[in-house]
């Protein structure tokens, strides 16, 4: 089968296997090296492999729940948009969620997702009390902080390098309604705009959308948007009536991949300016719904269409607080220089984070969007350059394009993985075509 992932870039030609149980993962395993693979969202090549691919989305049961303290145990192959269908109605809803909702719970945890709270709620690690993952031997070991702990530490942010997660323990978060309440802020520029997320530190979610082709004096010109769970005091009539947001919503569709030339500067530059005055105009708080607030793309099925058949390439560092203004200003003159810009740019504020492999710590992230060109695959690796001088890393669930040098570089942790990978033979038994092209 030819896969890919949700960047449609790079495509590669490779074996599927769909194990509908146990036994038939490990038989699957015994005859080579593999990597899982959830509902392909990762941008890049983490979830696919020339030798094999094993898609999970058939272990995709929920298994117990426990209403005292929000535990959800469930296979590995479970959607984030089923945990939440099932349990948002009975109050409760995910500790930390990225971007998405068709994501797995697999996925979600070999990448350690972080969403619009991490400086408040940490990244998907805090809410995971033990996975289940099958390793090259094909033995099934439970793995916890307090059991076999080195695994637990290096399978979350270890991109399904380790092994294959089966199942899980998670808490969700208790919530009285299905609603946020969002104040948009206007910044001018980069300084505002961080200004604003240091002020807003005990908020609970916090995200940036930034103008990236804006430039001189507007240079980072974004919309800040702080988000609390609504309480029941805070709804209005409409929102009493569907108090969950459990009513039907009707999505968009991208029906045909787009031409190349429908992303660019003029169109992209237009977007920019009209997002940028109409959120500006929002200064009062809104009741919005979660899924509006939590996975605005999702309401577009198919969005990756629109970069065109080449597809896009997604570009996220994140970059010490220390450093995060000089270093967040170089990268956004790069790209406002470049005349490219970028569909999507993101901007959110880390907390403290120490883990083995994981993506986050503290300070700034961006990310950002673009279609695979040469001119684009040139200005990334700038970007890559400006990164490393600030002291930032990268985040493995975006990356389909990254040199194994700029790794090293930029992220002394790695060496301590390929180590663990070779003591623990699982170089022999997982792989993808990213963990190949980096030389994990």
């Amino acid at each position: 089968m030819i896969l890919g992932g949700w960047g449609r870039y790079p495509i590669v030609d490779t074996q599927v296997e769909t194990p509908r149980s146990l036994r038939e993962l490990k038989n699957i395993l015994a005859r080579g090296p593999v990597i899982a693979r959830g509902n392909g969202r990762a941008y890049g090549d983490s979830a696919v492999s020339r030798q094999g691919t094993v898609r999970m989305h058939k272990l995709n049961r929920m298994l117990a729940f426990d209403e005292r303290n929000g535990q959800l145990v469930a296979e590995a192959g479970v959607l984030l948009a089923d945990i939440i269908a099932a349990f948002l109605p009975r109050g409760w809803f995910p500790m930390v969620t990225p971007g998405t909702k068709f994501v797995t719970l697999g996925g979600m945890i070999a990448a350690d997702v972080h969403g619009k709270n991490h400086h408040k709620n940490g990244s998907m690690v805090t809410s995971v009390d033990w996975i289940e993952i099958v390793d090259g031997a094909g033995q099934l070991r439970r793995a916890s902080r307090d059991q076999n702990a080195e695994l637990f530490e290096w399978t979350l942010g270890g991109m399904g390098l380790t092994g294959i997660v089966v199942r899980a323990a998670i808490r969700l978060r208790p919530v009285e309604n299905g609603w946020i309440t969002q104040v948009t802020k206007a910044a001018p520029n980069l300084d505002a705009a961080m200004a604003t997320f240091e002020a807003a530190d005990t908020v609970t979610y916090s995200v940036a959308w930034i103008n990236c082709l804006a430039h001189g004096r507007a240079l980072g010109r974004s919309l800040v948007m702080l988000g609390e769970h609504a309480s029941e005091d805070d709804l209005d009539a409409t929102s009493r009536s569907d108090r969950f947001g459990t009513a039907s919503r009707r999505n968009l569709s991208v029906p045909v991949v787009f031409p190349a030339v429908a992303l660019n500067r003029l169109t992209v530059s237009a977007f920019n300016q009209l997002y940028y005055w109409n959120g500006a105009r929002k200064t009062d708080a809104q009741l919005v719904h979660w899924d509006s607030y939590f996975y605005p793309l999702d309401a577009i099925l198919h969005w990756n269409r629109i970069y065109g058949r080449r597809g896009f390439m997604q570009f996220q560092c994140v970059l010490p607080l220390e450093a995060s203004k000089d270093g967040l200003t170089e990268l956004l003159q790069e790209i406002s220089a470049a005349g490219t810009g970028s569909f999507l740019a993101v901007l959110k504020r880390f907390g403290v984070q120490e883990s083995r492999f994981s993506f986050p710590m503290l300070g700034y992230t961006l990310a950002l969007d673009f279609p695979v060109t040469r001119t684009n695959l040139e200005l990334m690796e700038r970007l890559d350059a400006i990164t490393v001088a600030n002291g930032g890393r990268f985040y493995l669930a975006k990356d389909a394009r990254m040199r194994a040098e700029t790794l090293t570089t930029s992220d002394p942790r790695t060496e301590d993985f390929r180590i663990m990978r070779s003591e623990t033979d699982s170089q022999t038994h997982f792989r993808s075509v990213q963990s190949e092209r980096l030389v994990l």
